[in-house]
């Protein structure tokens, strides 16, 4: 028996996972002994106890009185928002860079090339730390906000922006509005089955934007009592009304965002690097523009190469985004050691921690590698 390579290898195995659990186990027995024996408790029952302490920014209902399960929650809804916001920003604007250090202009493209330098050979706790400190040095106070758009202004405080308001009876065109959108993503797939079996395309795009704006216009035009939109007024020392972005939370938008476009910018010029000399060629005899050559040609075939390299890089925003405590924004990794704090109740945040960010990153990486398979070469 022991001749055999299949049973040594089974037994290898079984050996090692008897070993790990062995030691896992010895852990976590010594952990609760000598935690007990100082008299710090054990278990999850803190988190239905009152949380009591604030939340200084929240993007869902809170108070104090809330038990701790749900602060944690609406500091991992703050993380989210976060991170969703400067995944955004972030491959758009490193899509331009990508382009502009490919660019024939050189001012372009050495504007491009110091982004990329900065944020890649600059640590990111200190460009937030810089970004704070410039914030509180440059900007003016409230009173003499400078104003960027009308309803728009930016200050010490923060940046205060309209904001669009709806009554209950509000809901419906929402409602309604998302379902018209499903109908023109689902019109889109049929087309491409469509196409697939008959090798046409059904003209359908015109048809069916022309029903999503008309029926828009038309519930915005019988709604139109139910939506508002909520200006921005300043009162003696703040604005008040519409919607605001404190400077924390402004800070970690823009020095996150700065960061990450600089890594996906030099991504995209790989990838735009990687693409054929001869797919640029046939473009160009085909009698496209170069900007029509980047979006129907390029980025397409340079999305194979773009894909992997980006998932990494939307899995950082989101480690990254814990960096947020640095300037006092209440993200999740700040909501669980405040709670850590009250409670004593270490091990426990930390495997929340742990625990939280591994299946966010696990199901972002899932949806980028099922994206990344539609859109890979098949071979036959």
């Amino acid at each position: 028996m022991l001749q055999d390579a299949r049973f040594r290898a089974i037994a290898a195995q079984v050996a090692l996972a008897i070993g790990v659990a062995a030691i896992l186990i010895v852990l976590f027995t010594t952990t609760a002994r000598n935690l007990e024996l100082r008299g710090i408790p054990v278990g999850f029952g803190f988190l239905w106890k009152p949380a009591n302490f604030q939340i200084a920014e929240t993007i869902l209902p809170y108070s104090s009185s809330d038990p701790n399960w749900w602060a944690a929650v609406v500091g991992l809804v703050n993380s989210l928002f976060v991170s969703v916001l400067v995944i955004l920003l972030a491959s758009v604007i490193g899509l331009f860079i990508g382009i502009g250090r490919l660019s024939q202009n050189p001012l372009l493209r050495g504007i491009c090339r110091v982004w990329v330098e900065v944020a890649r050979n600059t640590p990111l706790v200190v460009l937030l730390i810089f970004n704070y400190a410039l914030w509180w040095e440059i900007l003016p106070l409230a009173s003499e906000a400078w104003r960027l758009a009308p309803g728009t202004h930016l200050s010490v405080r923060g940046l205060s922006m309209p904001a669009l308001g709806w009554s209950a009876s509000g809901v419906v065109p929402f409602v309604l509005l998302v379902a018209s959108v499903a109908c023109l993503i689902g019109a889109a797939y049929a087309a491409n089955w469509r196409q697939s079996l008959t090798g046409r395309r059904p003209a359908y795009l015109a048809a069916a934007w022309l029903v999503v704006v008309a029926g828009a216009a038309l519930l915005l035009f019988v709604y139109r009592d139910a939506i508002s939109i909520e200006m921005p007024e300043f009162r003696r020392v703040n604005f008040a009304g519409g919607w605001s972005l404190t400077p924390e939370l402004t800070t970690i938008l823009i020095g996150l965002t700065f960061y990450t476009a600089g890594f996906i910018g030099e991504i995209v010029r790989g990838g735009i690097l990687a693409v054929r000399r001869g797919q640029w060629e046939a473009a160009t005899a085909s009698g496209l523009t170069r900007a029509q050559t980047y979006r129907l040609v390029v980025v397409p075939l340079a999305l194979r190469s773009i894909v992997p390299p980006l998932n990494s890089q939307y899995i950082n925003v989101i480690k990254n985004s814990t960096l947020a405590i640095v300037v006092g924004y209440q993200d999740f990794m700040t909501v669980i050691s405040t709670m850590i704090n009250k409670t004593s109740h270490a091990i426990e945040g930390v495997a929340m921690i742990l625990g939280v960010f591994l299946l966010v990153n696990l199901a972002l990486s899932a949806l980028l590698n099922a994206y990344n398979r539609r859109i890979a070469i098949v071979e036959r």
